[in-house]
Formats: structure tokens, sequence, C-alpha cells
């Protein structure tokens, strides 16, 4: 594979839908900060100005600009619960616990959460500490308030790195979240992990906690392993796999094609070249088709946005299959690998112009 390298996303692929994790940070405009108390309230403020959250507060003590009031938290907080990706509580940890246990969903699902005591000596990172980044939101709560963070998962704990987190901050896709903990228990344990990861999406080359697997073939079925790639290559159904989103489709069709033909091209022609459609990153097509509801809907279903270029874009484009057809009835040589082409800034086509009846599909891997 190409040198170089590029959060949860559902692909119907073929009979059963494959689900696929992007780990979730709080942004400085998603996160909810609760008071009980006035002194509580002060706390509270500082921290919705630094995190730029949005502050709830006890009816009774609620006073100030911006400043939310609430009858009833457990009332406030299954309404909010999934509103916000961050949930900061300047509360008892007992009582946050009682009122969000009953909205919990799973760790792929569940929002970060925070708790301080009034006094800001201590952020606790409560819930969904690496994928949701609690921890990493009790660390700018602590810092705040100059108090101590308080992070119990035990590769932080350990100071190991945990790969949700480093799939986070490479922009990979968890292919399998439940092998997580069984790559994170191995590293707690100091057993060897082995890492097929050809283009260093992970950049542990030289970490010595990991063992680099070059080849394919060098690789200890069983054994605890992270395996990086854009293909469906992985040999091990035990191994962690990480996707980088790298793959950018290029997509014409013809007006009215339903969703249905168009995401069925889409598997059929990534199974044949064994492409992951975890990888997917972005797809175009001509600025003409920005109405094409069929369209639309499958790039939702591929957990993409559409991009679409003007005729004069795509003309620039040295396709290397240009279509006469659509030259007559768009006045322009290529859509899907001109469009994929531009997508990816440049970067080389894996699979060159396929079509059915009513849609063309090209493949191009970002640089």
């Amino acid at each position: 594979m190409e040198g170089g390298c590029a959060g949860a996303s559902v692909f119907p692929l073929f009979d059963a839908p494959v689900t696929c994790y992007i780990p979730r940070m709080p942004n400085n405009t998603d996160v909810a900060v609760y008071a009980l108390t006035r002194q509580g309230l002060i706390l509270a403020n500082r921290l919705a100005i630094e995190l730029g959250g949005t502050v709830f507060a006890a009816r009774r003590i609620a006073e100030g600009a911006g400043v939310q009031p609430f009858d009833s938290l457990p009332e406030l907080v299954a309404e909010n619960f999934l509103r916000f990706s961050g949930h900061v509580f300047v509360a008892a940890a007992g009582i946050v616990v009682r009122c969000i246990a009953p909205h919990l969903a799973g760790k792929d699902r569940d929002p970060a959460v925070v708790c301080l005591d009034q006094e800001g000596r201590f952020a606790v990172s409560l819930l969904s500490g690496h994928l949701g980044g609690a921890n990493d939101l009790a660390v700018r709560c602590a810092r705040v308030a100059g108090g101590q963070p308080v992070v119990t998962t035990a590769t932080d704990s350990a100071g190991l790195p945990s790969l949700d987190v480093l799939a986070a901050s490479r922009e990979l896709e968890i292919g399998n979240l439940d092998r997580v903990k069984v790559v994170n228990g191995a590293l707690l344990d100091k057993q060897p992990v082995q890492v097929y990861d050809p283009e260093a999406c992970l950049g542990l080359a030289k970490d010595a906690l990991f063992l680099p697997v070059n080849h394919q073939n060098d690789w200890q079925i069983g054994e605890p392993g992270v395996w990086v790639s854009w293909k469906e290559d992985c040999p091990d159904p035990e191994a962690l796999r990480l996707y980088p989103r790298v793959l950018m489709l290029g997509v014409g069709c013809r007006r009215g094609v339903g969703r249905d033909e168009i995401y069925s091209h889409v598997v059929n022609v990534f199974e044949a070249a064994g492409l992951s459609l975890r990888s997917v990153a972005g797809l175009g097509s001509v600025d003409v088709k920005a109405d094409e509801a069929g369209l639309l809907e499958a790039a939702a279903d591929l957990g993409v946005e559409p991009v679409f270029f003007a005729k004069e874009r795509l003309d620039a484009v040295d396709a290397p299959n240009p279509s006469g057809t659509v030259m007559r009835r768009m006045g322009i040589g290529s859509v899907s690998e001109a469009a994929a082409i531009l997508l990816s800034k440049g970067g080389s086509l894996l699979v060159e112009k396929t079509k059915t009846r009513t849609v063309t599909l090209a493949v191009a891997r970002r640089k």
C-alpha cells in the first residue's frame, strides 16, 4: 500500500449491518454544566466560560445571564442526556450516578460525564472516559478549577496508551469495539501486542510496547494485535481492526436512479476489490446531481456528506477513461473518475470507472 494516512457510522453491508465507532470528543459548544448550590454555581459559570458550555442551575439559585433554571435534575438530565456530548456536574457523584443511570446505552453511545465537588478540588471522569472524551474533559475542568483530575481507567492510571484514544487521535474507525479491551488488557499484563500498520497510521513503529508486523504472513493468529488497513484483508477475527478513512468515491448516475441501485453497486465494487466500506471518507459527483435523491440517500448510508463539483473543474481532470456518452449528454468527458480524483486531492485511482446500466463508480485513495 502507498504511504500516508488520513467517527458510529452504520453501514448496511450486504445483509447484516456493520457498525463502526468513531471516538467522540466533546467540543467547546456541546457541554452542559449543572449546579445545585450557590457556591457550585460560581464554579459552574467559570467552567462554562472556559468550556463554552451552557449552565443549568436549580431554580432557587439560578441567576445571571445565560443561566437556565430547572426544577428537577433527573428530568433535566433525561431531556439533555443525548443533546450534549459532554456533561459536567458540580454535585456529589452519588446524585449524578442516580440521574444518569436510567439513560446508559453503552460505551460507544454514552456521552462524557464529569463531576466536581463545589470547591473544585476534584474533577472525576465518571462515564465514557475514552470514547466519549470524559478523561480529557476532566483534565480541562480541573485546570479551570485549580483542582485534581481523577481518572480511573486502567490504561491511564498505568501510564499506558489506550487503543480507542489512539484511534481517535489518528482519525481511525474502530471496526470491532469489543477487542479494544483485549488489547488494552494485554498492554496492562505486559504482553507483546503485534501491530500490522504498513502506512504507519498509528505511529507505533518505535514504541517498545508494540511489535511491528511488516508482512501479513508474519501475523500470529490468535495473539493480541491491531490490524490497520483500508482493505478487508485481516486474517484474524480476534484482532482489533482499525480503518483509516481515506477512500473517495466518484459517482455518476442517471436521473431518478434509486438509492438501492447506487448503494448496491458501491457494495459490489468494494467486495470485488477487497476494499472496506468503513474507510469511505467522501463521495463526489457533478453539481447537476446535487438534488438527486437516490445519490443523497446513498451518501447518507455511507456516512459521508456529498461534494458536488462544477463541470469546469471535472473537465480539467485528466481522467483515464473519458466517456463519449457523458460528453454528449453533459459536455464533459468524466464524472466518476474525475470526481474521485478531485475529492482525493490528486490521489491515485484504486478502482477505475465501473458501471451498471444506471450508475458509474470510481474509487481513489486520498493522499
